[in-house]
């Protein structure tokens, strides 16, 4: 400590002391032993022991002397000896929700360690029983039937002809030499194409496995929402033209792209610029669904980042294909006896079973494709908008997952079907109904035609979201309603997945 008075305002010095056991320490380099009292301030009335006086005489009582004096006051052997005999006090226990406790972060970890243990006990078991039944042969053979024959990779490049036909129809309805409505039923015409074609081609073509009919039906789903988000949003680009708008009143995006220092400098563009194939394509393999004008761009593509996403989508999915053929396929196959006998205790039972390695398969696959791929291929294309999830696993209604969990879907929805239904006014419970069956179609269109049976356990199943939503929101809540969302996953997948391949093998393999 400096020797020099520390000066604090104008014209002010005052003294500080440090007591370190019996001695005080002045800031002046002076002493003060044990049991000597500090000098008085210069000008203030004291008394004997060191108070401060009033002008009347009387002492002043100082902030805080009034507790230290309690303190100091000393105790008569009864309070001694109640102070001793107590060592209770009025307090809730902690795990009572009136304590106000809320750091259960061992009771967390338990429960990780736990479900790790019992999962790993499963998968021994499921070892020591059945063996080790990874085959990566048997994956490619899920793809192709014969090797010389390609049909969904064939079905896949075939939709280039739709891309390229919603293009130049847009290109025809900006220089006017096609009227709207004409402009209109083109659309609609490449739309249905999209949904009719490759479920012909995978209904009809036998070599299509069943695996190779979802991707390709899948590709197609996409495009088909990418297509018309992609008429929608020129249309309104045409109705700003046409009133004579000079600013675009959204923002929407487009990869005119220029070199500068190695790093992207991305300039914007404006109806009809737009309507170029670099543009379309970019949209096209874009993760999003919405189409605009003029994208977020991120300025350079991080590298390092760009790995540790190929490295996760390789890993994540060899680790998905293990998963599948040693843990879900044995335990289907054992499914299927207690489903013919309608043996419900060993249905529930089988149910219970395969409800564990469904979740977790689930979950892999949530992380693979909404974090790995999407952003691997956004990195790759500089997409800015990196939102593909938000906290879905906090959901407490059914409703606040089915829009956070899937954002892109999300987004189209709202933008393209739930807003302009408002607009029309229809009532908003029957547009969240409509929204719901739109998603029931295309998770019943993405399984029944590639399985070649119709039997709605998709449909119904997203159907039973309406009435579950309802229920959740209106008699549960917080801690309650999470938990129920996640009944929901855990449970209702696998009764969908049981349903439908006991169908698929009484169809095929049963008599």
């Amino acid at each position: 400590m400096s020797d020099r008075p520390e000066m604090r305002g104008p014209g002010t010095r005052q003294r500080r002391t440090t007591i370190t056991g019996s001695v005080k320490q002045q800031a002046n380099g002076g002493k003060l032993h044990s049991g000597e009292k500090p000098p008085p301030c210069p000008g203030k009335k004291t008394d004997e022991s060191g108070r401060r006086l009033n002008s009347n005489g009387k002492a002043i009582r100082e902030p805080g002397q009034q507790h230290a004096d309690k303190h100091n006051k000393p105790e008569s052997p009864v309070d001694e000896i109640n102070e001793r005999l107590s060592c209770h006090v009025r307090q809730e226990s902690l795990l009572s929700s009136a304590s106000g406790f809320s750091n259960y972060r061992g009771i967390l970890n338990w429960c990780v360690v736990m479900l790790v243990l019992s999962n790993a006990r499963l998968f021994l078991e499921n070892i020591i029983k059945y063996g080790i039944l990874v085959d990566p042969i048997q994956v490619v053979s899920l793809f192709l039937k014969d090797p010389y024959s390609w049909p969904a990779a064939c079905l896949i490049i075939a939709s280039n002809v739709f891309i390229l036909a919603a293009l130049y129809t847009e290109r025809r309805l900006a220089v006017g030499t096609v009227s709207e409505t004409t402009g209109l039923i083109l659309h609609i015409f490449n739309l249905t194409s999209l949904l009719i074609f490759p479920s012909a081609t995978v209904l009809t073509v036998t070599s299509v496995t069943p695996v190779g009919g979802v991707l390709s039906l899948g590709v197609y789903t996409v495009l088909l929402l990418k297509l018309y988000s992609y008429q929608d949003t020129n249309r309104w680009c045409r109705e700003i033209r046409q009133a004579k708008a000079k600013r675009l009143t959204r923002s929407y995006s487009c990869p005119s792209v220029a070199q500068f220092n190695g790093s992207a400098v991305h300039t914007n563009v404006s109806y009809p610029g737009n309507l170029t194939h670099r543009d379309m394509y970019y949209f096209v393999f874009a993760p999003t669904l919405c189409y605009q004008l003029n994208f977020p761009r991120s300025p350079r593509i991080r590298k390092r980042f760009l790995l540790r996403r190929l490295f996760e989508m390789l890993f994540f999915m060899q680790l998905l294909v293990g998963l599948i053929q040693q843990w879900m396929v044995p335990t289907i196959q054992n499914s299927m006896k207690p489903f013919q006998e309608m043996d419900f205790s060993r249905m529930v039972e089988r149910l219970l079973k395969l409800a564990v390695p469904n979740h977790l398969i689930w979950l892999i696959f949530f992380y693979w494709f909404f974090h790995s791929s999407m952003n691997f291929v956004a990195e790759l294309l500089q997409f800015g908008d990196r939102e593909f999830y938000r906290d879905w696993w906090n959901s407490e209604s059914v409703t606040y997952f089915w829009a956070n969990w899937n954002i892109p879907v999300h987004k189209w929805c709202l933008r393209h079907f739930y807003k302009p239904m408002l607009k029309r006014g229809v009532n908003k419970l029957v547009a969240q109904s409509a929204v719901f069956m739109l998603s029931a179609f295309f998770h019943e269109y993405l399984v029944s035609i590639p399985l070649k049976m119709f039997r709605l356990w998709a449909f119904m199943g997203m159907m039973a979201q309406v009435p579950l939503a309802w229920f959740v929101g209106r008699f549960l809540n917080g801690i309650y309603g999470n938990a129920a969302v996640w009944m929901s996953l855990i449970i209702g997948q696998p009764v969908a997945v049981l349903m439908y391949v006991h169908d698929y093998y009484v169809t095929h393999y049963g008599t």
